[in-house]
């Protein structure tokens, strides 16, 4: 008896790019015609653009965390795991369950959308006093952390602790920096009109970038009055300047100053996945270098996109890269979706070119700086942009009625500034929620699949 074995295509990775990808194949792609496959660790998309918010507690963390599997279209069949290895000619994936099982998934047509994780350096102390806020878990667990902080240093009797309690840093003047920042100084400048004892002068923020600008890519004008509403706040904002090493209680900056802290948070910019080293492939700056097709040259049936991908920009010419942006991973994965299917029905691909619609950053409050279409907003026209932006991109109904209620109550009513305690006791820093050791070298991939081959 013949059996006939459908194409499997495999997608790693649930970002804005891999579910994108996914939800147009499910849409264009008849049951019969290919088998697709989800590698990602959580059944959810992170809308990654509102973690400070879940930070601040302006919204609740289920609201940004969009289930995979309300489609109604829905029938990928979703490994829960990471992927940390692939053997591009023998066409296999190595996937770690969460439960640290080591699972081989063999594919025809692969779609790579890792993402991105932590930018670090050699800086000593970083990964183990930092936190990081690139995860639900992170986000949440940051929250509790800093209310925690009030706790303690109302309760303390102590100058010197309660001082360093009260100090907080944020690395990174990029849109995840400065967003934190502004976001979790609008909540201790709140909360701490619940807490009698303490002094609101001694609570300090520091934003530090070693950037000579704060978010350069917004513009002089709109850069400049981010920063000046920032430092309206109190917000003290130190340019040029970086971490020389960080301690349990102090950090050092590069300029000599040394701030009594217990909190620290590193958003310095990302780096695409490991996973992308394990391929043995060319890259550029760490990600790998594709066709504007978002195909890998010379391997067929391989593609990448998103933050991990090398993708040509076409819009803007030069030899210029897409940046590692929401609104390009959405475009990209619909078209990276496009482009297998004409793949795998022997019709042609074609380029990817999206010209860049704008930026827009949320500073809490009726403060926001946009850019749509070139167009510089500031306030609440610049606010009502941002938001609207990122509830349009919501991929759920669901997901839009959670944001805009969690919007609406905290407008109202404010916040009660309680800490949940689901991550109480357990370790939390950065090296703690990115798994970066959990990768293989091309050697060790090779090895394996060879390996689990003789086996069978």
């Amino acid at each position: 008896m013949n059996t006939v074995t459908r194409p499997r295509i495999l997608v790693v990775g649930a970002g804005f790019a891999g579910v994108e990808c996914v939800r147009r194949l499910e849409r264009k792609l008849s049951p019969d015609e290919a088998d697709v496959t989800l590698v990602t660790p959580f059944a959810y998309q992170l809308y990654l653009p509102l973690l400070p918010q879940v930070a601040s507690g302006v919204l609740t963390p289920q609201s940004i965390a969009v289930s995979l599997r309300r489609s109604k279209k829905y029938r990928t069949r979703i490994i829960p795991g990471g992927a940390i290895g692939v053997d591009l000619k023998s066409k296999v994936c190595v996937i770690r369950t969460i439960t640290d099982e080591i699972v081989d998934e063999p594919y025809d047509y692969i779609v790579l959308a890792p993402g991105s994780i932590t930018r670090t350096f050699d800086i000593p102390g970083l990964t183990e006093h930092a936190f990081g806020m690139k995860t639900l878990a992170e986000a949440a667990y940051i929250r509790d952390h800093v209310i925690s902080q009030l706790d303690l240093a109302d309760a303390s009797q102590d100058p010197q602790e309660r001082a360093s309690r009260l100090q907080f840093v944020v690395v990174g003047g990029g849109y995840a920096g400065t967003e934190t920042a502004a976001c979790l100084q609008r909540l201790t400048h709140a909360a701490v009109k619940r807490y009698p004892r303490l002094d609101p002068g001694l609570i300090k923020w520091h934003l530090i970038d070693i950037a000579p600008k704060l978010m350069p890519e917004l513009g002089e004008k709109l850069g400049r009055s981010a920063q000046e509403i920032l430092q309206r706040r109190g917000i003290e904002i130190s340019l040029g300047t970086s971490i020389a090493k960080a301690g349990p209680e102090e950090v050092t900056f590069t300029d000599g100053r040394v701030i009594p802290t217990r909190t620290l948070i590193w958003t310095a910019g990302v780096v695409a996945s490991p996973l992308i080293a394990t391929l043995g492939a060319e890259t550029v700056k760490g990600r790998l270098a594709v066709a504007a097709e978002m195909n890998l040259p010379g391997c067929d049936g391989v593609f990448a996109l998103g933050d991990s991908a090398a993708v040509p920009d076409l819009a803007k010419g030069d030899g210029a890269m897409c940046p590692p942006t929401a609104q390009h991973a959405l475009r990209q994965g619909r078209h990276v979706a496009d482009n297998v299917i004409a793949s795998l029905r022997g019709q042609s691909m074609t380029p990817y070119v999206h010209k860049d619609l704008g930026l827009v950053v949320d500073l809490g409050g009726t403060d926001a700086v946009s850019k749509p279409l070139g167009i510089e907003l500031r306030g609440l026209p610049a606010q009502a942009v941002a938001r609207g932006y990122h509830w349009s991109a919501l991929r759920t109904n669901v997901a839009k009625t959670r944001v805009m209620t969690n919007w609406l109550l905290n407008a109202v009513a404010g916040d009660d500034f309680v800490r949940t305690g689901f991550q109480a006791r357990k370790p939390a820093r950065l090296k703690d929620f990115e798994y970066t050791d959990a990768y293989l070298t091309p050697e060790q991939v090779r090895a394996h699949v060879a390996g689990a081959g003789r086996q069978e």
